[in-house]
């Protein structure tokens, strides 16, 4: 294996495997990740949607909003974000100075996708006296034209607290944002995007389960369609799901989110039975492919090679950084 001048100084001090020693089989892995986690003064963060393995060895597991809090707060010097590229890329608008890495770049987000910086601009030249508001799950040129970023989490106290003689803009899930609208009673501009996993989930699959686990309680979060929502008993942020799973007197739950927040659920509740809710033609769609690109091997090799890294124009990442800082503020 060939280095670059890059690699070689971020390689691991002696002792630890080099990397064209191989990866460490599944056995070693964690206790090689570990090691590298010591050497590079690194911090995990993991959000709920990962693998299980993943979750299982980072140093916090959260949605948006905490994960964004422990980016913002960390002392480590390096922070390997296991999600998906636009938090990876929050993380770095948040800590300039700490070496941010992805595991695997190609590990985006359809939602971020389907809403693109230009096309933004101009749909915001449309609605030139509204106040924006982004969900989180934007990319950072987004987030750099709105005016306030949310989560799911505070999207709609956030929005609550916005003057009420302020037309509000609200990107890029129409889905949150229609939800957000009705919980908050403020009329929202919608912009037309949509998460592909929370648009899969087959409303014949949900309704035969609740008709075989009829003491059960289903569990949403407001990405879903309004007719899924309509079915649920509680609808929430991923964290809000997991918290109200551990409140709840109900028998078991129905869940209607991406599965990776059920290895949460049943090790926090395990004497309760979990039910995810599958895509259409019981397809396992529900399971975002984005998260998934992110595996332990990954992580160890970016350890080991301290990439890949995310990297931002100065100019950009303030712009970014100012409505983060709002919504980190307004969310306290």
């Amino acid at each position: 294996m060939v280095f670059t001048a890059a690699q070689k100084s971020a390689a691991p001090a002696a002792g630890t495997r080099a990397p064209d020693q191989g990866v460490p089989s599944g056995a070693e892995l964690p206790g090689a990740i570990n090691e590298l986690r010591r050497q590079r003064k690194a911090v995990i963060l993991a959000h709920y949607y990962q693998d299980d393995a993943i979750q299982d060895i980072a140093d916090f597991i959260g949605d948006s909003l905490e994960l964004s809090r422990k980016a913002a707060a960390t002392e480590a010097e390096v922070i390997v974000f296991c999600g998906v590229h636009f938090m990876a890329e929050t993380a770095k608008i948040l800590s300039p100075d700490k070496t941010v890495l992805l595991p695997d770049l190609e590990a985006g987000c359809s939602l971020a996708d389907a809403c693109p910086a230009d096309a933004f601009a101009a749909f915001r030249a449309e609605h030139p006296d509204h106040l924006v508001v982004s969900y989180i799950n934007c990319s950072a040129a987004v987030k750099a034209q709105s005016d306030l970023i949310c989560t799911s989490s505070n999207a709609v106290d956030l929005v609550r607290q916005l003057p009420a003689d302020r037309p509000i803009l609200f990107a890029p899930d129409q889905n949150l944002g229609r939800w957000v609208q009705n919980q908050s009673g403020r009329e929202l501009t919608l912009w037309p995007g949509s998460c592909q996993v929370h648009e899969t989930f087959s409303e014949q699959a949900l309704l035969q389960l609740q008709l075989d686990h009829p003491d059960a309680e289903v569990l949403a979060h407001p990405e879903c369609q309004q007719h899924l929502l309509d079915l649920a008993d509680f609808i929430g942020s991923t964290s809000k799901l997991l918290h109200r799973a551990e409140a709840s007197d109900a028998d078991g739950f129905i869940v209607l989110t991406e599965p990776g927040i059920l290895h949460q659920m049943r090790q926090r509740v395990p004497h309760k039975p979990f039910y995810a809710v599958p895509g259409a033609d019981g397809c396992s769609c529900n399971a975002c492919p984005y998260m998934r690109l992110n595996t332990l091997e990954k992580l160890w090799r970016c350890l080991v090679t301290n990439e890949p890294r995310i990297e931002m124009d100065e100019e950009l990442r303030l712009r970014a950084l100012a409505p983060i800082e709002t919504m980190l503020a307004m969310s306290r």
